[in-house]
């Protein structure tokens, strides 16, 4: 019997299956969604955003010439000019002056300075764990955001992808993936690292509830 092989993105859909539905249970994530936190806890969470984004973008930056990392840096996605939009809006002109990291976050911009320069693998995990999640339940969080609060047409830029189809994209980034040509070990240091990713995040929205909730 004819078996199909394996393709990295089925590895990875299976790998952060159990990831991804902790990350939803996030009491954090579901008080933003429901409306009860208050307001300051989502710009909160913008600016924490603001921080891993700018690590993560630097990081794009630097791999651009990678063989394997450039067919993953995708300007359409980057972050930042929304992420300064929201918080002009959310803290005003002098926001920067006004955000601190958490230091889960430090913790995770840290790695991503880590692991994602210099390592295909690395940087990969984190550009994937933080775009196609964004493209995923992000649009869903940012949907219930925008319901909770109010919001209209300022301070939710950031879950918009100006010209971007999310499922397409997200199809055709699976596709990407199946078309790297990693050895095994490699595959597994890249979907060690989504796991790193995830649990940085996780502990990211903890220290953020421990705060809000």
């Amino acid at each position: 019997m004819f078996m199909r092989a394996e393709t990295l993105s089925s590895r990875l859909r299976e790998h952060t299956r159990d990831e991804h539905a902790a990350a939803r249970r996030s009491s954090f994530i579901e008080g933003l969604a429901s409306g009860r936190l208050p307001f300051a806890a989502y710009a909160e969470l913008a600016a924490q955003h603001w921080f891993i984004y700018e690590s993560l973008e630097l990081a794009a930056s630097a791999m651009s010439t990678d063989p394997v990392a450039r067919h993953f840096v995708f300007p359409e996605l980057f972050r930042i000019p929304a992420l300064e939009a929201d918080l002009r809006y959310l803290y005003g002109a002098r926001w920067q002056s006004r955000v601190t990291a958490l230091p889960s976050t430090s913790t995770y911009c840290t790695r991503i300075r880590y692991a994602a320069v210099d390592q295909d693998t690395g940087y990969v995990a984190h550009h994937c764990t933080r775009y196609l999640g964004d493209l995923a339940g992000g649009q869903w969080l940012g949907r219930a955001i925008v319901a909770a609060y109010g919001l209209r047409r300022q301070g939710y830029r950031f879950f918009v992808f100006e010209g971007v189809d999310p499922p397409l994209f997200r199809a055709r980034y699976r596709d990407r993936l199946n078309a790297v040509r990693w050895t095994r070990p490699e595959q597994d240091a890249f979907l060690a690292e989504v796991s790193a990713a995830f649990r940085l995040n996780i502990d990211m929205l903890a220290e953020l509830g421990e705060h809000w909730t």
